[in-house]
């Protein structure tokens, strides 16, 4: 697939990030916003207990980076209304059912608008207790495939694994 019709496919898609503050979840952010800013909007599923405080750890784990800062000298003082626009931070976790999705509003939105999900998602540490690699590497996985089952716009599903 050449570039071009890559960004063109990316253009006005709603988007589901699992991941978002590792490595690959975090540059495939930038890179989205990059170069195809007119992607619809960016669902940034990040674990916190409700709104306020996965809103905080995007701004301070995510957009606050090094990372970003090609994106801000781009946008300059409208780089916050930007990521206002395009960037919705959700409180979950894929651990749970509904990947933890507590919000029924926002979570009917997000089935009916998704149409790609990343799921990045996964523990990378590998002395990790069996337990909780298994709850996120395994299970999760699980979760974020019955969630998608219930996206009603759903073309593509992209899963990264860690081993």
């Amino acid at each position: 697939m050449e570039l071009e019709s890559i960004l063109g496919y990316l253009q006005n898609k709603t988007i589901l990030v699992t991941g978002a503050t590792g490595f690959l979840g975090m540059v495939f952010v930038e890179k989205i916003l990059r170069v195809q800013p007119d992607v619809k909007r960016l669902y940034l599923m990040l674990r916190a207990s409700d709104t306020k405080s996965a809103t905080d750890r995007m701004h301070d784990q995510i957009i606050g980076k090094e990372l970003f800062r090609v994106l801000k000298d781009k946008w300059g003082t409208n780089f916050d209304s930007f990521i206002a626009e395009k960037v919705v931070a959700v409180p979950g976790d894929v651990t749970f059912d509904d990947l933890g999705v507590k919000e029924i509003k926002l979570r009917e939105e997000m089935c009916n608008g998704i149409e790609i999900i990343l799921n990045s998602a996964g523990t990378t540490n590998f002395d990790e207790r069996y337990d909780i690699a298994l709850s996120v590497n395994a299970f999760g996985v699980q979760h974020v495939l019955s969630f998608a089952k219930k996206c009603l716009k759903l073309e593509m599903l992209l899963h990264v694994s860690t081993g």
